[in-house]
């Protein structure tokens, strides 16, 4: 097989591993939701079926309706922006995010997901500032470095920056599966 086939093949598929973790694998989870929150969306290839989209379409006017009740209730705000973050719907996602952050502001999670979002409209600055002030509420949120890490190697193609974000979760916890994406992310830039 020429190398420069087996080289491309191992790059796509390397890119399609990092597509589909970073908008599986990125959902918030509260203990004690205020209502049912949606289940996140299972990463692609991993054979589990994705949300019914009529399913996630009745989720949310399920949740409007608590929110027209109580708009105070970030919990649904969180529920909100993750049926829409299923749904690819990245700008609504960002605006539920944003309502459930002035609610309850330091919630890595919610700012990791919303960085996704920012990032699947290509605003790469906002990205990267959900990412780090995820990072400065908790330092070893893994999530959120593993994100920044693609967008700087993947959209800013600073693969410096990357690597120096993912060996932070190499140190942070080597056996953790993050740190095992990072050992792969790592890799495929040598």
């Amino acid at each position: 097989m020429n190398r420069n086939l087996l080289s491309g093949l191992v790059i796509g598929v390397f890119a399609g591993f990092l597509g589909g973790y970073f908008v599986g694998a990125s959902h918030s989870n509260d203990d004690a939701p205020a209502i049912a929150a949606a289940a996140p969306a299972p990463p692609a290839g991993t054979g589990a079926p994705r949300p019914n989209p009529m399913e996630i379409q009745e989720r949310i006017t399920g949740t409007k309706q608590i929110l027209e009740a109580d708009p105070k209730n970030d919990k649904a705000w969180v529920s909100l922006g993750n049926d829409y973050f299923d749904l690819q719907q990245a700008q609504n996602s960002v605006d539920a995010y944003a309502k459930a952050l002035i609610l309850a502001p330091d919630n890595p999670d919610v700012l990791t997901d919303q960085g996704v979002m920012y990032r699947a409209l290509k605003d790469y600055p906002r990205a990267i500032a959900d990412f780090k002030r995820a990072g400065k509420v908790d330092p070893r949120h893994q999530q959120s470095l593993f994100n920044l890490g693609v967008v700087y190697a993947e959209d800013l193609k600073q693969n410096d920056e990357a690597l120096k974000v993912w060996n932070k979760i190499l140190a942070i916890d080597p056996a953790s599966p993050q740190a095992a994406q990072a050992r792969a992310a790592i890799a495929s830039l040598k």
